[in-house]
């Protein structure tokens, strides 16, 4: 999932933009309205974390601008303590929530993944997709309720595609939830994390549609008796190893997971 944070406090700003990558989202920073309103004017983003009290253009305006677009991302706006006003203006401005400063980060994090649930439609806080659930509050992943271990990227590639069962996501859109405007792509980096969690989680499960992208089925398949996915043998033809193709991105090393985003 990929967040911009809106915060002009260089302080407050660091902490919030390290427990966020720590808990593994994709976070472009930007210190002052009118570079917010650019980014959102010209980015793809899951939620907005905005502070009201900004520099060039104030955070009301911003919210403002974003809504007269019609867009519909998710604005977590940020107040004082004390700052009712500021709270009731931002809601009646368009904002999904709000959060007082100073930040509780469990708090945060929790405002977060409400929204986000939200946003997808859903109310239940485990995505559960056949024999695999995945929690976003402690990034556990189970497979016929064994855990499996994913690494941050892995688990943003199949928390995006299980989230939206029977959408074609291209690797463009993936990327856009893997990386901030400082990440360095690799050329195949979705490719990669696409074959590690079908060797991890089965070959069935996520289907390559070829000079599109990758989807997973909108219903599961039936369980197979064997956790490696083998069951009866048959599969999609989609749904075989990267080396098919992908959807039509280059070759590249991949790069590995490289961390938290």
């Amino acid at each position: 999932m990929r967040l911009l944070l809106v915060e002009d406090d260089v302080m407050i700003g660091e902490s919030v933009l390290d427990a966020l990558r720590g808990e593994g989202y994709a976070v472009d920073w930007v210190r002052d309205g009118a570079v917010a309103d650019s980014a959102l004017r010209t980015e793809q983003y899951d939620l907005v974390l905005l502070d009201l009290g900004l520099p060039k253009m104030d955070g009301i305006a911003v919210l403002k601008a974003l809504r007269t677009r019609r867009e519909t991302t998710p604005v977590l706006i940020a107040t004082a303590r004390d700052a009712v006003s500021a709270r009731i203006a931002g809601l009646d401005a368009g904002a999904d929530d709000y959060v007082l400063k100073p930040y509780d980060l469990d708090e945060l994090s929790a405002r977060i993944r409400a929204l986000l649930r939200r946003a997808a439609g859903r109310a239940e806080p485990v995505f559960s997709y056949g024999r695999i659930s995945l929690n976003p509050a402690t990034h556990e992943a189970l497979l016929d309720g064994e855990p499996v271990a994913l690494s941050q990227r892995e688990w943003a590639v199949l928390e995006a595609l299980i989230a939206r069962p029977g959408m074609i996501l291209s690797r463009a859109q993936l990327e856009e939830k893997l990386y901030s405007w400082k990440d360095e792509i690799s050329s195949n980096a979705v490719e990669v994390y696409v074959h590690s969690l079908r060797k991890k989680l089965g070959p069935d499960l996520i289907r390559n549609i070829r000079g599109m992208g990758y989807m997973i089925a909108k219903e599961p398949a039936p369980a197979s008796p064997s956790r490696d996915g083998g069951g009866d043998g048959s599969h999609t033809p989609e749904a075989d190893s990267v080396d098919d193709g992908g959807d039509g991105g280059d070759g590249g090393d991949g790069g590995g997971d490289g961390g938290g985003v």
